[in-house]
Protein backbone atom coordinates (compact mmCIF):
# COMPACT_ATOMS: atom_id res chain seq x y z
CA UNK A 1 0.00 0.00 0.00
CA UNK A 2 1.22 3.55 -0.80
CA UNK A 3 1.43 5.81 1.99
CA UNK A 4 -1.42 7.35 3.17
CA UNK A 5 -0.49 11.04 2.42
CA UNK A 6 -0.40 10.46 -1.24
CA UNK A 7 -3.10 9.03 -3.69
CA UNK A 8 -3.25 7.82 -7.29
CA UNK A 9 -5.86 8.85 -9.48
CA UNK A 10 -6.81 7.32 -12.75
CA UNK A 11 -9.78 6.83 -14.77
CA UNK A 12 -11.55 3.58 -16.00
CA UNK A 13 -10.20 3.97 -19.71
CA UNK A 14 -6.57 3.33 -18.00
CA UNK A 15 -7.21 -0.68 -17.62
CA UNK A 16 -5.36 -0.62 -14.49
CA UNK A 17 -6.44 -4.54 -13.27
CA UNK A 18 -8.67 -4.59 -10.32
CA UNK A 19 -6.38 -6.27 -7.99
CA UNK A 20 -3.28 -3.28 -8.63
CA UNK A 21 -6.22 -1.27 -7.92
CA UNK A 22 -7.01 -2.69 -4.50
CA UNK A 23 -3.42 -3.68 -3.46
CA UNK A 24 -2.65 0.10 -4.11
CA UNK A 25 -5.16 2.23 -3.01
CA UNK A 26 -5.72 3.63 -6.54
CA UNK A 27 -8.87 5.82 -6.85
CA UNK A 28 -10.89 5.25 -10.51
CA UNK A 29 -12.93 7.62 -11.67
CA UNK A 30 -15.42 6.11 -14.15
CA UNK A 31 -16.13 7.06 -17.54
CA UNK A 32 -20.08 6.43 -18.72
CA UNK A 33 -21.38 4.25 -21.21
CA UNK A 34 -24.75 5.23 -22.74
CA UNK A 35 -27.29 4.26 -24.45
CA UNK A 36 -30.51 5.97 -25.80
CA UNK A 37 -32.64 5.47 -22.92
CA UNK A 38 -29.90 4.24 -20.07
CA UNK A 39 -26.65 5.23 -18.93
CA UNK A 40 -24.24 2.83 -16.82
CA UNK A 41 -20.45 3.42 -15.00
CA UNK A 42 -17.95 2.08 -16.73
CA UNK A 43 -16.38 -1.21 -15.89
CA UNK A 44 -14.89 -4.42 -17.40
CA UNK A 45 -17.66 -6.43 -16.54
CA UNK A 46 -20.20 -4.01 -18.37
CA UNK A 47 -17.96 -4.58 -21.75
CA UNK A 48 -20.01 -8.71 -21.99
CA UNK A 49 -23.32 -6.48 -22.09
CA UNK A 50 -21.88 -3.88 -24.58
CA UNK A 51 -20.80 -6.91 -26.92
CA UNK A 52 -23.96 -8.63 -26.34
CA UNK A 53 -25.99 -5.24 -27.93
CA UNK A 54 -23.81 -4.94 -30.93
CA UNK A 55 -24.05 -4.50 -33.67
CA UNK A 56 -28.06 -3.41 -32.99
CA UNK A 57 -27.24 -1.00 -30.80
CA UNK A 58 -23.79 1.10 -30.04
CA UNK A 59 -23.41 3.03 -27.05
CA UNK A 60 -21.68 6.48 -27.01
CA UNK A 61 -18.92 7.34 -23.91
CA UNK A 62 -18.54 10.42 -22.37
CA UNK A 63 -15.81 11.14 -19.41
CA UNK A 64 -16.59 11.76 -15.76
CA UNK A 65 -18.43 15.21 -15.04
CA UNK A 66 -16.97 17.75 -13.24
CA UNK A 67 -18.80 17.23 -10.23
CA UNK A 68 -17.27 13.16 -10.15
CA UNK A 69 -13.75 15.09 -9.81
CA UNK A 70 -14.88 17.67 -6.84
CA UNK A 71 -16.50 14.52 -5.10
CA UNK A 72 -13.31 12.39 -4.87
CA UNK A 73 -11.32 15.07 -4.54
CA UNK A 74 -13.07 16.07 -1.23
CA UNK A 75 -13.32 12.75 -0.31
CA UNK A 76 -9.34 12.69 -0.13
CA UNK A 77 -9.07 15.70 1.70
CA UNK A 78 -11.56 13.98 4.46
CA UNK A 79 -9.27 10.88 4.63
CA UNK A 80 -6.20 13.05 5.24
CA UNK A 81 -4.12 12.95 1.47
CA UNK A 82 -1.59 15.72 1.16
CA UNK A 83 -0.62 14.50 -2.03
CA UNK A 84 -2.43 13.48 -5.72
CA UNK A 85 -0.90 11.70 -8.75
CA UNK A 86 -3.55 11.66 -11.66
CA UNK A 87 -2.81 9.58 -14.46
CA UNK A 88 -5.05 10.10 -17.55
CA UNK A 89 -5.69 8.72 -20.90
CA UNK A 90 -4.81 10.91 -24.07
CA UNK A 91 -5.75 14.37 -23.38
CA UNK A 92 -6.64 14.51 -27.32
CA UNK A 93 -8.61 11.69 -26.90
CA UNK A 94 -10.72 12.48 -23.92
CA UNK A 95 -11.23 15.72 -21.65
CA UNK A 96 -10.40 13.67 -18.24
CA UNK A 97 -7.14 15.06 -17.95
CA UNK A 98 -8.09 18.45 -18.86
CA UNK A 99 -10.69 18.42 -16.32
CA UNK A 100 -9.03 16.76 -13.89
CA UNK A 101 -6.21 19.65 -13.87
CA UNK A 102 -8.90 22.44 -13.39
CA UNK A 103 -10.75 20.77 -10.58
CA UNK A 104 -7.24 20.22 -8.84
CA UNK A 105 -5.69 23.30 -9.71
CA UNK A 106 -8.69 25.09 -7.89
CA UNK A 107 -7.45 23.34 -4.78
CA UNK A 108 -4.15 24.34 -3.51
CA UNK A 109 -4.19 22.71 -0.20
CA UNK A 110 -3.34 19.38 -2.23
CA UNK A 111 0.12 18.59 -3.91
CA UNK A 112 -0.95 17.72 -7.26
CA UNK A 113 0.62 16.22 -10.60
CA UNK A 114 -1.80 15.50 -13.85
CA UNK A 115 -0.28 13.81 -16.21
CA UNK A 116 -0.95 13.58 -19.63
CA UNK A 117 0.06 10.12 -20.61
CA UNK A 118 -0.62 10.69 -24.37
CA UNK A 119 -1.93 6.79 -24.51
CA UNK A 120 -5.01 5.00 -24.14
CA UNK A 121 -6.19 1.64 -22.28
CA UNK A 122 -3.05 0.18 -20.34
CA UNK A 123 -0.68 2.18 -22.25
CA UNK A 124 -1.70 4.63 -19.75
CA UNK A 125 -2.07 2.11 -17.16
CA UNK A 126 1.15 1.32 -16.84
CA UNK A 127 2.26 4.53 -16.12
CA UNK A 128 0.14 4.62 -13.29
CA UNK A 129 1.31 1.57 -11.71
CA UNK A 130 4.75 2.14 -12.15
CA UNK A 131 4.47 5.36 -10.03
CA UNK A 132 2.56 3.72 -7.48
CA UNK A 133 5.15 1.11 -7.27
CA UNK A 134 8.06 3.57 -6.94
CA UNK A 135 5.90 4.97 -4.06
CA UNK A 136 5.51 2.45 -2.30
CA UNK A 137 9.43 1.79 -2.76
CA UNK A 138 9.76 4.88 -0.72
CA UNK A 139 10.68 7.01 -3.92
CA UNK A 140 8.91 10.53 -3.08
CA UNK A 141 5.75 12.29 -4.59
CA UNK A 142 8.01 15.09 -5.95
CA UNK A 143 10.53 13.02 -6.85
CA UNK A 144 7.82 10.21 -8.77
CA UNK A 145 6.35 13.72 -10.55
CA UNK A 146 9.17 14.82 -12.10
CA UNK A 147 10.49 11.40 -13.44
CA UNK A 148 6.83 10.55 -14.63
CA UNK A 149 6.80 12.80 -17.95
CA UNK A 150 9.81 11.06 -19.20
CA UNK A 151 8.20 7.69 -18.81
CA UNK A 152 5.64 8.91 -21.73
CA UNK A 153 7.34 8.02 -24.19
CA UNK A 154 8.66 4.26 -22.96
CA UNK A 155 4.98 2.96 -22.72
CA UNK A 156 3.42 2.24 -25.66
CA UNK A 157 0.12 0.29 -26.67
CA UNK A 158 -0.70 -1.77 -29.76
CA UNK A 159 -4.05 -2.83 -30.82
CA UNK A 160 -4.83 -5.48 -33.57
CA UNK A 161 -9.14 -5.55 -34.36
CA UNK A 162 -11.12 -7.94 -36.12
CA UNK A 163 -13.12 -4.88 -37.67
CA UNK A 164 -13.00 -1.27 -38.03
CA UNK A 165 -16.59 -0.45 -37.99
CA UNK A 166 -16.46 0.27 -34.26
CA UNK A 167 -13.93 3.03 -34.87
CA UNK A 168 -15.61 4.43 -37.58
CA UNK A 169 -18.90 4.88 -35.75
CA UNK A 170 -16.93 6.57 -32.78
CA UNK A 171 -15.63 8.93 -34.98
CA UNK A 172 -12.30 7.57 -34.12
CA UNK A 173 -11.39 6.72 -37.95
CA UNK A 174 -11.85 8.22 -41.12
CA UNK A 175 -14.76 6.37 -43.36
CA UNK A 176 -12.55 5.52 -46.14
CA UNK A 177 -10.06 4.30 -44.36
CA UNK A 178 -12.78 1.41 -42.81
CA UNK A 179 -14.54 0.57 -46.22
CA UNK A 180 -11.75 -0.18 -48.21
CA UNK A 181 -10.18 -1.75 -44.82
CA UNK A 182 -13.53 -4.05 -45.18
CA UNK A 183 -13.28 -4.84 -48.60
CA UNK A 184 -9.39 -5.85 -48.63
CA UNK A 185 -9.56 -7.90 -45.86
CA UNK A 186 -7.08 -5.68 -44.42
CA UNK A 187 -6.29 -4.60 -40.71
CA UNK A 188 -4.40 -2.28 -39.25
CA UNK A 189 -2.18 -2.62 -35.71
CA UNK A 190 -3.16 0.85 -34.14
CA UNK A 191 -1.74 2.71 -31.45
CA UNK A 192 -0.83 6.35 -30.01
CA UNK A 193 1.25 8.74 -31.35
CA UNK A 194 4.00 11.36 -29.61
CA UNK A 195 0.59 13.63 -29.52
CA UNK A 196 -1.88 10.65 -27.64
CA UNK A 197 -3.66 10.37 -31.70
CA UNK A 198 -4.67 7.39 -32.81
CA UNK A 199 -2.32 6.41 -35.97
CA UNK A 200 -1.81 3.50 -37.98
CA UNK A 201 1.28 1.33 -37.06
CA UNK A 202 1.51 -1.07 -40.14
CA UNK A 203 -1.29 -2.29 -42.27
CA UNK A 204 -1.61 -6.15 -42.88
CA UNK A 205 -4.18 -9.20 -44.18
CA UNK A 206 -4.69 -11.98 -42.09
CA UNK A 207 -4.69 -13.09 -38.53
CA UNK A 208 -1.93 -14.47 -38.63
CA UNK A 209 -0.04 -11.97 -39.85
CA UNK A 210 -1.62 -9.63 -37.30
CA UNK A 211 -0.34 -11.45 -34.31
CA UNK A 212 2.93 -12.12 -35.77
CA UNK A 213 3.02 -7.93 -35.99
CA UNK A 214 1.63 -7.51 -33.14
CA UNK A 215 4.68 -8.72 -30.85
CA UNK A 216 6.99 -7.75 -33.45
CA UNK A 217 6.09 -4.28 -32.65
CA UNK A 218 6.10 -4.64 -28.94
CA UNK A 219 9.43 -6.44 -28.94
CA UNK A 220 10.97 -3.45 -31.01
CA UNK A 221 9.60 -1.35 -28.09
CA UNK A 222 10.63 -3.23 -25.31
CA UNK A 223 14.15 -3.44 -26.45
CA UNK A 224 16.65 -5.66 -24.83
CA UNK A 225 16.48 -4.50 -21.20
CA UNK A 226 13.33 -5.35 -18.79
CA UNK A 227 10.21 -4.17 -19.82
CA UNK A 228 6.85 -4.70 -18.46
CA UNK A 229 4.29 -6.15 -20.43
CA UNK A 230 0.66 -6.42 -20.86
CA UNK A 231 -1.57 -8.73 -22.69
CA UNK A 232 -5.21 -7.34 -23.12
CA UNK A 233 -8.19 -8.19 -25.18
CA UNK A 234 -11.48 -7.40 -26.39
CA UNK A 235 -13.71 -10.74 -26.61
CA UNK A 236 -10.79 -12.43 -27.45
CA UNK A 237 -9.58 -14.26 -24.41
CA UNK A 238 -8.54 -17.41 -26.26
CA UNK A 239 -6.78 -16.04 -28.86
CA UNK A 240 -4.66 -14.44 -26.18
CA UNK A 241 -3.85 -17.37 -24.48
CA UNK A 242 -2.72 -18.52 -27.43
CA UNK A 243 -1.12 -15.35 -27.90
CA UNK A 244 0.91 -15.28 -24.14
CA UNK A 245 3.46 -18.17 -24.67
CA UNK A 246 4.39 -16.39 -28.07
CA UNK A 247 5.12 -12.93 -26.62
CA UNK A 248 6.95 -14.26 -23.54
CA UNK A 249 9.44 -16.10 -25.81
CA UNK A 250 9.89 -12.89 -28.51
CA UNK A 251 10.45 -10.73 -25.16
CA UNK A 252 12.38 -12.56 -22.96
CA UNK A 253 13.47 -9.88 -20.32
CA UNK A 254 9.34 -9.08 -20.26
CA UNK A 255 7.14 -9.54 -17.18
CA UNK A 256 3.54 -9.75 -17.53
CA UNK A 257 1.39 -7.30 -15.36
CA UNK A 258 -1.61 -7.12 -16.75
CA UNK A 259 -3.94 -9.30 -18.84
CA UNK A 260 -7.74 -9.73 -19.33
CA UNK A 261 -10.61 -8.05 -20.89
CA UNK A 262 -10.50 -4.28 -21.83
CA UNK A 263 -13.47 -1.78 -20.22
CA UNK A 264 -16.48 -1.31 -21.83
CA UNK A 265 -15.56 2.35 -22.73
CA UNK A 266 -12.98 0.61 -25.33
CA UNK A 267 -14.76 -1.75 -26.36
CA UNK A 268 -17.11 0.41 -27.62
CA UNK A 269 -14.86 2.21 -30.20
CA UNK A 270 -13.04 -1.24 -30.93
CA UNK A 271 -16.00 -3.81 -31.01
CA UNK A 272 -15.30 -7.94 -30.32
CA UNK A 273 -12.13 -9.65 -31.64
CA UNK A 274 -9.23 -7.40 -30.26
CA UNK A 275 -5.88 -8.44 -29.42
CA UNK A 276 -3.47 -5.62 -27.72
CA UNK A 277 0.02 -5.41 -26.23
CA UNK A 278 1.13 -2.97 -23.88
CA UNK A 279 4.74 -2.48 -23.29
CA UNK A 280 6.70 -0.15 -20.82
CA UNK A 281 10.66 -0.22 -21.47
CA UNK A 282 12.93 0.35 -18.73
CA UNK A 283 10.01 -0.28 -15.83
Amino acid sequence: MIEKKTAILVDSGCDVPQSFVKQYGIRVLPLRVSYETESHVDSVELASEVYRRFPQEIPHTSTPVMQDFYNVVEELKAEGYENVLGVFISGNLSSTYQTAKLVLDEHPELNSFVLDTRNISIGAGLLAMWAAIQLEQGVSFEEVCQKLPAKVKDSKVFFYMDTLEYLRKGGRIGAVTSVVGSLLKIKPIISCDEEGIYYTVEKIRGAKAGVSKLIEHAAAKAGNGPAWLALMNGAAAEAAAQVEPQLKKAISKGKIVAEGQIAASLAVHTGPGLLGIGVLANP
